[in-house]
C-alpha cells in the first residue's frame, strides 16, 4: 500500500492553463529560472493598516480589534471564548482585494472564512479554511469591497481567536493602480439589472425562466420564451442598464433554442430602437459580439429560430462604460503553484470502524438512475484495518425499501446493499487538484464511482443537473479495462455528458490506480496514473457544448452502485460481495 505518515506533494503541475507549461518549458530550454532578481524596494503597506476595525467581542480591553491593524506585530486582538467570532476592517472605500495575511497567535482558527462586503451587512466569501494550522497565512484572493472580515467557525484551543496582524492588500477602486475597473475601463454593466422580454416560460420544463435569469451571472439559470405563444418569430429580451452607457461588447450564451438570425439593438428610452449589430448566421452556444454603440437599453431581437422551439439564453451580458453597474460577487481565485495539501484522509483506523466523522457523512437511502441497491448508514462503508475505506456491495434484501424490479429475484424490494459517503458541510471546495487511490471491482451490473456534486444541491435545494457534477472516475463492471471521466451540467448531462473514456492494459480491479482532476477557472484535466483521460478548455466548452457551471463549491462523494441505466442489472455471472477499496483521498490547492 502506498501509505505514509505525511502525504507527499502532488505530482508535477498539470494546470489547465497551457501558458504556465509553455513558459516553464521555454525557461528550462534556455537554462533560465523563473525567479526575479531581489529588490531593495519596500513592499507596499497593507490597505488595512490604521483603518477602523470592529469585532464580535474582545477578551479584554487589552486586546482591542484595532491592535490587529496597527502594523505592530507585538500587539494583538483576542476574542471571547466562542466559535462564531469575527474581526472586520473598514477600508474606508471600495477596494480591489488581492491578498489577506493572517498572523495568528497560538489561539488560532482551524476553520474560518474571509469575506468582503460593500455595506458591512451582505457578505461574499473569498476564502474558506477547514483544516488551518495557524502561524502566518498568506491568502491569495480576488474580490472587491469596502469591508473585509475574518469569520471564525472552529477554534484550535479552548480560548478564542487571536491575531497579531490582519493585513489586507489591494488597491482602491478609484482609477488608481491595479487591474480593478477604473472609471474608463470596460466592465460588466448588465449584472442584476431589470430585464423585459416578449414572453417568459414558467412550467415544468423551465421553471421561472424569467428575463432576470439572463442577467444574474448564473450560467445554470436561463430565460426562455413562453411555449404557447413564444415559439414563433420575432422574440426578444432587453435589459435596462440604469443610465446611458458606451457599449463595447455583448456576450450571448445560448441554450439549444437559439437564433440563426437576430439583431442587437440599443435605445435611450426602451421604446425607439437602433440596430447596432445584425446577423443571419447565428451558430448558438457562446457568441461574443464587439460593438461601438451607446444607449441605456440593450436588446436581443430574434427574427429566425434555429429549430421548432423558441429563444432561450443562459446569459446575456453587456460590457462597456457608464451605465449604473452593480458589482457581481467575485469569482474564486485560481490556485497558485506550488499547490499545497489542504485536506486528506488516509483511512487509518481499526477494522470495522466508520470513516472519520469530521470528514465524511454517510448518505443512506435508495439510489437514483434506476439503481437496485439500498445505501446503509453504518454497515457497508467501513475501514478495513489495512489503511483503506472498503465500500462493500452485498446481495441482501432491505425490507421496507423499493427499487426497480430485480430481474434475478423478480422483487421490487431492494436486493442489494452498499455504501455512499460525502463531505458536504465538512469539506466543500472550488478549484485545485483532487485525487484518490482506488481499487475498483468489476462484475456485471456494478458501478463504483469517485465524483463531486455542486454544494448548491443541499445549500440551495438546486436540482441536478443545474448543480453541476464532476465525475473523476466511473467504472461499469462489464467493461473491466475501462474507466470514464465526465462533466454534467444543464446543457450536457446523463448520456449527453461531456467526457472521455480511458482504456487500461489490464482490468482496473486488478490493482490500485490514482484518479485525479486538476481544476481552475479556465478548465480541467482528468488523469489516471498521470495519463490524461479528458481535457476541458472552458472557452471551447462554452462555444461548442454549453455553459461552464464549475465556479462554485463542490463536495466529494464515494459510492458503489448496483444496476442502473448505464451498467444494467446483474445477471447470473455477477459475483457478490464486492469491495471497492480507497487507499486515500487528497486535495491540493
Amino acid at each position: 500500500m502506498f501509505k505514509g505518515a505525511t502525504p507527499p506533494p502532488p505530482p508535477g503541475p498539470r494546470r489547465p492553463r497551457l501558458v504556465t507549461a509553455v513558459v516553464a518549458t521555454l525557461a528550462a530550454a534556455l537554462g533560465l529560472g523563473l525567479l526575479t532578481a531581489p529588490s531593495s524596494a519596500q513592499p507596499p503597506l497593507p490597505v488595512s493598516q490604521g483603518k477602523a476595525a470592529t469585532a464580535s467581542s474582545t477578551e479584554s480591553a487589552a486586546f482591542p480589534a484595532s491592535a490587529a491593524v496597527d502594523g505592530d506585530p507585538g500587539t494583538r486582538w483576542s476574542s471571547g471564548f466562542g466559535d462564531d467570532e469575527w474581526l472586520t476592517v473598514d477600508l474606508g472605500a471600495r477596494h480591489r482585494v488581492d491578498s489577506v495575511v493572517l498572523d495568528w497567535e497560538t489561539a488560532h482558527a482551524t476553520a474560518y472564512r474571509v469575506e468582503v462586503s460593500d455595506n458591512g451587512d451582505d457578505w461574499t466569501r473569498l476564502h474558506r479554511a477547514t483544516a488551518a494550522t495557524g502561524g502566518t497565512e498568506t491568502l491569495t484572493v480576488s474580490g472587491t469591497g469596502r469591508y473585509v472580515r475574518m469569520a471564525g467557525e472552529a477554534r484550535a484551543t479552548q480560548y478564542g481567536y487571536s491575531l497579531w496582524e490582519f493585513q489586507v492588500h489591494g488597491a482602491p477602486l478609484d482609477g488608481g493602480p491595479g487591474p480593478g475597473p477604473g472609471p474608463s475601463e470596460d466592465q460588466l454593466l448588465s449584472y442584476g439589472k431589470p430585464g423585459t422580454a416578449s414572453s417568459s416560460q414558467h412550467d415544468g420544463a423551465c421553471w421561472e425562466c424569467s428575463p432576470d435569469k439572463a442577467f444574474d451571472r448564473d450560467p445554470a439559470s436561463r430565460w426562455s420564451v413562453e411555449a404557447e405563444t413564444g415559439w414563433s418569430d420575432p422574440g426578444w429580451i432587453a435589459v435596462d442598464l440604469g443610465a446611458p452607457a458606451d457599449i463595447t461588447r455583448v456576450v450571448l450564451q445560448w441554450d439549444p433554442a437559439y437564433a440563426t438570425a437576430y439583431e442587437i439593438q440599443v435605445s435611450d428610452d426602451g421604446e425607439s430602437w437602433t440596430t447596432a449589430y445584425r446577423t443571419t448566421e447565428g451558430r448558438g452556444f457562446k457568441e461574443t459580439i464587439d460593438l461601438e454603440a451607446t444607449g441605456r437599453h440593450v436588446r436581443m431581437y430574434g427574427t429566425e429560430r434555429a429549430g421548432p422551439y423558441g429563444y432561450s439564453l443562459w446569459e446575456f451580458q453587456v460590457y462597456g462604460t457608464g451605465g449604473d453597474p452593480q458589482t457581481p460577487p467575485p469569482l474564486p481565485p485560481d490556485p497558485v503553484e506550488p499547490l499545497e495539501l489542504v485536506w486528506h484522509d488516509e483511512f487509518d483506523g481499526p477494522a470495522g470502524s466508520l470513516p472519520d466523522a469530521t470528514k465524511w457523512t454517510p448518505d443512506p437511502g435508495v439510489g437514483q438512475n434506476n439503481e437496485l441497491q439500498n445505501y446503509t448508514a453504518d454497515r457497508n462503508a467501513l475501514l478495513d484495518g489495512d489503511g483503506n475505506l472498503a465500500i462493500e456491495v452485498r446481495r441482501e434484501e432491505s425490507p421496507g425499501t423499493t427499487c426497480p424490479v430485480d430481474p434475478l429475484s423478480g422483487s421490487s424490494t431492494c436486493q442489494y446493499t452498499s455504501g455512499r459517503v460525502n463531505t458536504h458541510g465538512k469539506f466543500d471546495m472550488t478549484y485545485g487538484r483532487v485525487e484518490a487511490r482506488i481499487k475498483v471491482t468489476s462484475t456485471r451490473g456494478h458501478w463504483p464511482a469517485f465524483w463531486m456534486l455542486g454544494s448548491s444541491y443541499y445549500d440551495e435545494g438546486r436540482p441536478w443537473p443545474y448543480t453541476g457534477e464532476i465525475d473523476i472516475m466511473e467504472h461499469v463492471g462489464h467493461e473491466p479495462n475501462t474507466v470514464h471521466s465526465t462533466l454534467h451540467a444543464p446543457a450536457y448531462f446523463a448520456g449527453g455528458g461531456y467526457g472521455s473514456s480511458y482504456e487500461g492494459d489490464e482490468a482496473f480491479s486488478d490493482d490500485f490506480h490514482v484518479f485525479a482532476v486538476d481544476w481552475d477557472s479556465q478548465g480541467m484535466v482528468f488523469t489516471v496514473d498521470d495519463q490524461v483521460v479528458h481535457s476541458v478548455d472552458r472557452e471551447e466548452l462554452e462555444t461548442t457544448i454549453g455553459p461552464w457551471v464549475f465556479d462554485g463549491e463542490f463536495f466529494l462523494i464515494l459510492n458503489s452502485a448496483v444496476g442502473g441505466d448505464w451498467p444494467g442489472p446483474p445477471d447470473g455471472t455477477s459475483l457478490f460481495p464486492q469491495r471497492m477499496l480507497v487507499d486515500y483521498v487528497r486535495v491540493y490547492q
